[in-house]
């Protein structure tokens, strides 16, 4: 039986003193065993509040979010990993001490995929986390989540503060390291470096599913990424000259 995680009409509400903040609004969608899917939105669309949802670190007010079809709880939530530019490593261990302490609690540990992309990254061995940069601390949480032996990877916004080459590079060693069963769920802003890398993405609007599209029918198509992103969000493609002239008082020549 193939695995799936479905979220099921979820909807999460904020409450900011008088304001209310409709973060999640009857979201649905499967994702399936061995898929990498990129969650797109703009920032406030909900895309750290869905992910948080799965990991029950927030929890929702309607719907349900099931794992093989049993809700995700203490029992199973040990399928997942997370990678956040919040972090959730001990900064006062070194990276080896890390390893040591998910080796003995973590039967699914991979310790040779650690080592590997620990050298990948050229990050120290032997130096507090604390010490390290924020792009170091951002890889960091990357390798960890990707060590753990998780069936379903989550990653929000783990490349902030790392160069393009670093990221480009990284994106190709996943593809090569990646088991069958594994599945990611990666949520960023960066749409068209992924676009290679990702078979599927899921676009939120101020916190509803507007959009859902396997990377194959845009290849299809003749379509980008980008495209389905801008066509799903009535993307004004004169926004800029409109602001330049109405900044400058002149006409864009290239409108």
């Amino acid at each position: 039986m193939q695995d799936f995680v479905v979220f099921d009409h979820v909807c999460k509400t904020y409450q900011m003193g008088d304001v209310r903040i409709e973060a999640l609004k009857d979201a649905s969608f499967t994702i399936d065993e061995g898929e990498i899917c990129v969650i797109v939105g703009q920032s406030g669309a909900g895309k750290t509040t869905l992910m948080k949802c799965i990991l029950q670190l927030i929890l929702y007010d309607a719907g349900g979010i099931t794992l093989d079809g049993k809700l995700i709880t203490r029992q199973n939530i040990g399928r997942f990993s997370f990678a956040t530019c919040e972090h959730s490593f001990f900064p006062a261990l070194t990276a080896k001490a890390h390893r040591e302490f998910y080796e003995e609690h973590f039967e699914t540990f991979l310790g040779r995929r650690f080592e590997g992309l620990m050298d990948f990254f050229q990050l120290p061995m032997d130096k507090p986390i604390r010490s390290f940069s924020t792009g170091q601390k951002n890889q960091f949480e990357v390798i960890m989540a990707l060590s753990q032996g998780a069936d379903y990877i989550l990653m929000d916004e783990p490349f902030a503060g790392n160069d393009v080459f670093n990221r480009e590079d990284f994106y190709k060693v996943l593809l090569g390291i990646l088991e069958p069963h594994e599945t990611v769920i990666l949520s960023t802003h960066l749409i068209e470096e992924v676009t290679g890398f990702i078979g599927r993405a899921v676009l939120l609007h101020k916190g509803q599913i507007a959009g859902d599209v396997q990377t194959t029918e845009l290849d299809e198509q003749g379509k980008t990424l980008m495209d389905y992103v801008k066509e799903t969000y009535s993307y004004q493609s004169d926004r800029v000259s409109r602001a330049l002239t109405e900044l400058t008082g002149k006409e864009d020549e290239d409108a």
